[in-house]
């Protein structure tokens, strides 16, 4: 794929700049990130000159079929971490960049050498992964049509009685039927008071005549993930539900405003935060207001007012979640959640659904 020729050519421009004669990649999601190819254990070292993808015989023959242009595939047998010194040895190389905060102790360990200088990075490529391509952004968007659907759908299908692991059930098995991988991470079904509970571990509990939903979702699609989330009433909304939804709701819109290219990504958050606050609820907003997407399901950058993330500026190509919500202890919970990519300097929100208030 031409998104992965453009990724080399880009890890080879940091291989200069840190003055590296090479990189291993242990982690799985930047190994499919760099090679396009999934699987459970492989490695990938990347040298100004060629690219080595480590792999074992359950992957091998498959790995031969989709990896060819500048990849050199080595086979892992017996006593892999010898394969991949030996390998590193034989191209002379004598400085050599590791995942630090992806690496394992056994791996670290296993790699000493004479003759190899390591250096330890933290997200080596996390900033390159998070501006998008034209065709990553596709990709994307392509997910984010069927999580909309998904939505829809369910919609129709809700219904008193259900039970919340019936409704991610659904979310599954419509997932696979449009083509997705499965779920980019384990829906969120949260009825009434597990609603007040950020990440609600969908459980056997039945949908009752009326009360708050929350659905938190994505899917897996051609190797990128989608996040999005909708909170509705099943039944009459009552007027505690309508003001807090009503906040989240321009608390959201507050902060799609503020995308744009050149602003600290904190900000982003800080006005979310700041409107919340100001209407009464800060103490009820108790995670950050989004988190960059791709690959996995939460990325760099995280958008939040503190931390090291808090001053990152927004570049174009840029997609990141944007998901304030107020929770309240034993009563309910309201999160509203879209995914933006940065174009043209401003926020475009992927997904088409509305964020206006639902009752079924």
């Amino acid at each position: 794929m031409q998104v992965q020729k453009d990724v080399r050519e880009k890890i080879r421009e940091l291989l200069a700049e840190h003055k590296l004669d090479a990189f291993l990649f242990s982690s799985q999601p930047n190994v499919l990130y760099i090679s396009g190819f999934r699987s459970s254990n492989a490695y990938v070292l990347a040298t100004r000159e060629r690219f080595y993808l480590f792999t074992d015989a359950r992957y091998y023959e498959r790995a031969k079929q989709e990896l060819k242009e500048d990849w050199e595939l080595v086979l892992l047998k017996s006593k892999p971490f010898r394969i991949i010194k030996q390998t590193i040895k034989k191209q002379g190389v004598k400085v050599v960049g590791f995942e630090k905060d992806r690496i394992s102790c056994v791996l670290r360990e296993s790699l000493r050498s004479r003759g190899i200088s390591w250096k330890g990075f933290s997200n080596f490529i996390g900033r390159l992964r998070a501006i998008k391509g034209e065709k990553e952004i596709n990709i994307m968007k392509e997910g984010v049509q069927k999580t909309d659907q998904i939505y829809r759908e369910l919609l129709n299908l809700i219904k008193p009685g259900m039970s919340e692991l019936e409704v991610r059930a659904f979310i599954v098995n419509r997932a696979l039927s449009l083509g997705a991988f499965g779920e980019s991470f384990p829906a969120i079904v949260a009825f009434r008071e597990g609603s007040a509970v950020p990440h609600w571990e969908t459980s056997q509990r039945k949908l009752e005549e009326r009360g708050p939903l929350l659905i938190d979702m994505g899917v897996l699609y051609k190797h990128y993930c989608t996040d999005f989330t909708r909170t509705i009433f099943i039944g009459k909304a009552d007027d505690e539900f309508r003001k807090i939804y009503q906040i989240v709701r321009d608390a959201h819109l507050y902060a799609l405003e503020k995308v744009k290219v050149g602003t600290p990504i904190g900000e982003v958050d800080r006005v979310a935060r700041d409107y919340i606050k100001r209407k009464g609820y800060g103490k009820y907003f108790t995670h950050g207001t989004g988190h960059g997407v791709g690959i996995e399901i939460h990325e760099f950058p995280r958008v939040y007012y503190k931390g090291k993330d808090a001053s990152v500026p927004i570049e174009e190509g840029m997609v990141f979640t944007i998901e304030p919500g107020i929770y309240l202890p034993g009563k309910f919970g309201v999160r509203l959640e879209n995914m933006v990519v940065v174009r043209n300097g401003v926020a475009q929100v992927l997904s088409e659904v509305s964020l206006d208030l639902v009752e079924i």
